[in-house]
Parts: C-alpha cells; structure tokens; sequence
C-alpha cells in the first residue's frame, strides 16, 4: 500500500516456491500510536506478498497481497510440497475499531497455496507469546515410512 506508508513499515522474508514460478515477501509493521493513553496499532500492513515470475524474463509481477491476520509478519515457511504457507506473526497489538480496542494475539496464520500461486486464508492458530516474540518458524518434511 505504498499510498498509505506508515512507520515501522518493513520488508522480511523472502522465498521462491519449490516450483519456481512464484515468490513469496512478507510486509510487516507494528508501529503504534496513542489512543487515551493505551498504545494502539498504527494501521500498517501485514500481509504476504505473492509475485509471478516470468520464465523468459525472471519479471515479478505482483499478482496478491494477502492480510496475514496478526502484527509483525517476522517470517514464514513453504512446505516442501508447495501446497502450504504458514506465516508467524510475532507480536501483541492491540487494534482500535470502532471505537472499541481490543488485543490481536501473536500466532501462526496457515494458508493453501493454488496452482496459480495465489494464497487462500485457512486458519490462525493463536500463540500466547507473554512478553516475548515468535521469532522464527520452520517445516520440514518427514522422511516417509
């Protein structure tokens, strides 16, 4: 949303789909302001990022930029099958809505990969992080029995 920067706008991970024809950034923000005295989310983008690559050219083009649903996307993993995203979303925020403020945990958003590339939201698993962060998430393939 580059009409709409705010601070504490940044860049994160990056990665290229087992299939090569699509990459993957995270867009992460966790600015706040002050709203009668309790800190509250600046309004900045936390999304997954989703390019075409041209195969002649190596262009990207942005084809999706999908709302992660939590603050601070720090990082996300592609299964080695290329059919799931899971993004980590790091921090507590709390977000001002209609006048109400209410708290957005940090947690684990899961999304179905299509054969187009594009993300499909499928669920968030919430994680109490206390006064920490989730920091860094994985996946790995089993090796089969």
């Amino acid at each position: 949303k580059p009409h709409d920067e705010k601070p504490r706008q940044l860049g994160g991970t990056v990665h290229v789909h087992p299939n090569g024809r699509f990459v993957y950034m995270s867009n992460r923000a966790d600015g706040t302001v002050d709203s009668s005295g309790t800190p509250v989310f600046n309004g900045g983008e936390n999304t997954i990022a989703v390019y075409a690559i041209d195969a002649a050219t190596g262009q990207p083009t942005l084809i999706q930029a999908e709302d992660t649903r939590g603050i601070h996307v720090r990082t996300f993993a592609i299964d080695p099958s290329g059919r799931v995203l899971v993004a980590g979303n790091m921090r507590i925020r709390n977000v001002q809505e209609n006048g109400t403020v209410r708290s957005v945990p940090g947690g684990l958003s899961v999304f179905r990969i299509g054969a187009d590339g594009h993300l499909t939201f499928a669920s968030k698993l919430d994680v109490d992080v206390g006064r920490g962060n989730l920091f860094w998430m994985g996946m790995v393939a089993l090796p089969e029995s």
